[in-house]
């Protein structure tokens, strides 16, 4: 017990650091140029509090369940060397993850042309199909970059024959299938895969796969735009809540944790299910672990209770109405760089980005760092959210953004370290989490409705646009870490030479 209060310490101040910058901006926003009613602003404060509390129990959680799960499944897989196997509970870890996924169930309410189950179901197959690809690609020591390069050459050649309205869609469902539930077991189980080879390049390879599964659910919204041809239905906004006493506003909290605690014990139980019947097929775990885990798993659902709950009923609507004054004022172009600084900080909040930057600095030894991780994200993610106000401004199709960022991202690939590249991918997905779908995306929303723009091919792209962005930071950060590493070791090379030539005649005939 003394050691988990340690650990929630721990992770207090890691929220704390992580969240209080963008509760700091908003109330700016707030007392400043974006007046917004009391009422508003208090859901927005005790949402704050409640994902604060969130992330503190989930990261923790993930910690003690989601990451040896996952190591276990991959290592148990990889000692199979049955191929056949491999596929089979790829496939399967892959579509009951995503069907797990809070975010996809946020995604299928808001595309109105196509029933929310075939959604869900169709994304599911593609991560689940793609979990596969990642696991073929580090059994055979496949390169990344030439796997991103021919599978995106497929998404962006159908995105040519796909109805303009389904096009910001798509590319989004990359990024939101990839969030607090699938990321650190996908990332965990590449760890257990790479654990069971000994060759060089282990360690390297079990970075990517996130950044292969963020594929499929863009392929597979894609193939249903081919199918389901929008034109049905319109997208329902933001409820923006009208309290008029503290009562109203308990009613509101209450209203929403009984249904995101039934829906995030639907979200894990196919996980448990599946690890307890894996469990008892490969045994070999110790009982006090299995003890820890079941721990972890409280933890987990806890956090993810009181985080969806903050973000869904407290920080929804602040963010919507937020986006809706600021878009409503006569220098309405300011929005570009409040957008850029709320992203810059609101990356920092994602719980799947402190799982990944701790993985990364552990993985490559502290060579890569926590801290510079962090900071590229954020570099990255402000970006990204000034393209996505441009967007909502100017109207212009995602297309002229994501055809050239991903160019680069792809061309970037293949003139840096391997681990970068992989790295760099699976940060775009686990950039887009929860507080992007549920704050960001409100905002961009809002932003859309006040200058009188199409939200379902203006405001939707968001979470696209903050998915690419890390690729290109993370990559550059990667190519200095290059230039660096070829400087030093020329300059360790010369040293003798220099010395020696620093010698006289006198000395170099003596030696």
């Amino acid at each position: 017990m003394k050691l988990h209060g340690t650990k929630f310490q721990e992770k207090l101040k890691e929220t704390l650091a992580a969240v209080l910058p963008v509760i700091g901006i908003v109330l700016v926003l707030c007392f400043t140029i974006a007046p917004i009613s009391p009422s508003i602003l208090m859901a927005f404060l005790i949402g704050a509090v409640l994902l604060i509390a969130g992330m503190m129990f989930f990261t923790l959680g993930v910690e003690l369940s989601m990451t040896p799960m996952g190591e276990r499944v991959g290592t148990c897989m990889a000692q199979t060397k049955r191929l056949h196997i491999v596929v089979l509970l790829a496939f399967i870890m892959g579509f009951i993850i995503t069907v797990s996924e809070p975010d996809l169930q946020v995604l299928a309410e808001q595309v109105p042309s196509i029933p929310n189950m075939i959604l869900i179901m169709a994304v599911a197959c593609g991560v689940g199909i793609f979990l596969v690809v990642s696991q073929v690609r580090m059994l055979f020591s496949i390169a990344l970059p030439h796997m991103l390069l021919l599978f995106y050459g497929i998404v962006f050649l159908l995105a040519l024959f796909v109805p303009g309205d389904l096009l910001a869609v798509a590319f989004d469902s990359g990024g939101v299938t990839t969030g607090p539930m699938t990321v650190p077991f996908i990332m965990a189980l590449g760890v257990g895969v790479a654990a069971v080879r000994s060759d060089r390049h282990a360690a390297d390879d079990s970075f990517g796969l996130v950044a292969l599964c963020s594929i499929g659910p863009i392929l597979a919204v894609l193939v249903l735009g081919l199918i389901y041809h929008p034109g049905g239905g319109d997208y329902v906004p933001v409820e923006i809540p009208d309290i008029e006493n503290t009562v109203e506003l308990w009613h509101l909290f209450g209203e929403g944790f009984p249904e995101y605690m039934l829906e995030m014990a639907v979200s894990l139980l196919p996980i448990i299910l599946f690890f307890g019947i894996f469990q008892l097929i490969f045994k070999g775990m110790q009982k006090r672990t299995l003890i820890r885990i079941g721990v972890g798993l409280v933890y987990t659902y806890i956090g993810l209770v009181l985080f969806m709950t903050g973000v869904n009923v407290g920080f929804m609507p602040a963010g919507n109405y937020l986006g809706q004054v600021i878009a409503a004022l006569p220098y309405r172009w300011i929005i570009i760089p409040i957008g850029m600084l709320i992203g810059y900080f609101i990356v920092l909040a994602e719980p799947a980005v402190f799982v990944l930057t701790r993985q990364v600095e552990e993985i490559t030894s502290g060579a890569i760092s926590s801290r510079a991780m962090s900071l590229s994200l954020s570099i990255g993610v402000g970006l990204s959210l000034g393209l996505a106000m441009t967007r909502v401004l100017t109207g212009i199709s995602i297309l002229w953004l994501v055809i050239p960022g991903y160019a680069i991202a792809l061309g970037l690939s293949f003139f840096v370290p391997k681990i970068f590249t992989a790295i760099a991918f699976d940060s775009g997905g686990v950039a887009s989490g929860p507080m992007t779908a549920t704050f960001l995306l409100p905002f961009a929303m809002g932003a859309c409705t006040s200058v009188g723009g199409n939200i379902v091919t203006d405001a939707f792209g968001v979470v696209a646009m903050v998915a690419m962005t890390p690729l290109i930071t993370i990559q550059i950060l990667g190519l200095v870490y290059r230039i660096r590493t070829g400087h030093a070791e020329k300059a360790a090379a010369l040293e003798p030479r220099a010395a020696f030539e620093l010698l006289g005649d006198d000395d170099i005939i003596e030696l």
